[in-house]
């Protein structure tokens, strides 16, 4: 029935848009940053100036 194809429609953009959402929030949360463990710590020199 051609009245029907609206609601066909609706559906099939309904399914790609979880898909899609889905699909994004997987990438999101399975991306995993290095962990950086050595923290150095800045060497301050003090420096007498004799002008």
């Amino acid at each position: 029935m051609p009245q029907m194809a609206p609601m066909n429609w609706l559906i099939l953009l309904i399914i790609f848009m979880i898909i899609f959402m889905m699909f994004n929030v997987l990438n999101y949360f399975s991306f995993k940053y290095p962990v950086k463990k050595n923290f150095n710590k800045k060497l301050s020199s003090k420096l007498n100036w004799k002008w």
